[in-house]
């Protein structure tokens, strides 16, 4: 069987750069309890030009160019999102004719910020099982888009970008096993706090909202249970590790899970989070960017990529960098 790898990666950030000083006014709140409680320092919202689909089609081009493939080798396109505020037609369709592919496949998906790995999962099955040949994978947000800038628990958190990596062919297993998974039960811990019709009945659009502490205690140890599941299946010892890339939710969860899976100090850690902020879908591919852009991770690493967020959902594996 043929195996799968990521060919390419690449990234878009918005222009407009957001301290935490524009926020805290609007919450009663100080730049130093945001940073003391997430991490987050600044956070990128888009203009109003650069829509979902603008960003995943300039983060999808910046992919296709890293791996040196043409938009027409493309086979399939799945963008994750919970951002893009259209039903139907899908955005990768959108973000496939602008790109240039010859009418690839092309799908979206709701996993909120498991999105990327969920996407990864199915763009590795599909080139291992003859399906595809060459997949990208996106996850793209605009989640100022749904921020309720008066919630002190949320406001400061969401952010938006896009993310992409091309999926393609390898003589070697370099996109591991996925662990994934779901709670619907909790479904109440992160979720969207108005219906559509309620929402535009105010004149406003849906809002997320999350219960923190909750979410901190289960995202902290219940995921670093996933991520060892994870290295496990792909055969691979935590002091193997190259770099942690965890989904940017907070840095105190980054580096509680770091502690709970007892990772080596060798391990590099993404931390993207402190400059990005939490940009759900997008975070893992910009993460991911950035350790490489500082000399974080290197061509050939073995990292691992572990995602969870409303559902709740989760995914997790093992991959080997470009």
């Amino acid at each position: 069987m043929t195996q799968s790898r990521i060919a390419g990666l690449g990234v878009y950030r918005p222009s407009r750069v957001v301290p935490n000083s524009e926020l805290v006014a609007a919450i009663d709140s100080s730049d130093e309890w945001i940073r003391t409680r997430t991490g987050i320092a600044e956070r990128r919202w888009a203009a109003p030009e650069e829509t979902v689909a603008l960003m995943a089609t300039e983060a999808a081009r910046a992919a296709l160019a890293d791996a040196d493939l043409d938009p027409r080798q493309v086979d399939c396109v799945i963008v994750a999102t919970v951002t893009h505020l259209m039903q139907t037609p899908s955005l990768a369709a959108e973000v496939a004719h602008a790109l240039g592919a010859e009418q690839p496949a092309a799908f979206d998906i709701s996993a909120a910020c498991a999105g990327f790995c969920h996407g990864l999962a199915l763009a590795s099955d599909l080139v291992r099982g003859g399906t595809a040949r060459h997949v990208l994978v996106i996850g793209v947000e605009r989640l100022s888009d749904i921020t309720d800038l008066t919630d002190r628990g949320t406001a400061f958190i969401f952010a938006d970008g896009a993310g992409a990596v091309v999926v393609g062919p390898s003589e070697t297993a370099d996109i591991g096993p996925v662990v994934w998974g779901s709670d619907g039960e909790r479904a109440d811990l992160i979720t969207q706090r108005e219906t559509w019709p309620d929402a535009l009945a105010r004149g406003s659009l849906p809002h997320l909202t999350m219960q923190g502490n909750q979410v901190f205690r289960w995202a902290s140890y219940t995921m670093a249970k996933t991520g060892l599941e994870a290295l496990d299946r792909a055969g691979v010892r935590p002091d193997e590790l190259d770099c942690f890339v965890p989904h940017q939710a907070n840095l105190r969860i980054i580096d509680a899970m770091t502690r709970a899976m007892k990772l080596p100090d060798t391990v590099r850690v993404a931390r993207d989070i402190v400059e990005a902020g939490n940009t759900s879908a997008a975070s893992i591919p910009l993460a991911l960017e950035r350790m490489r852009r500082d000399g974080d991770a290197r061509s050939g690493d073995t990292a691992l990529l572990i995602a969870f967020g409303a559902g709740l959902a989760w995914a997790a594996q093992v991959v080997v960098l470009p």
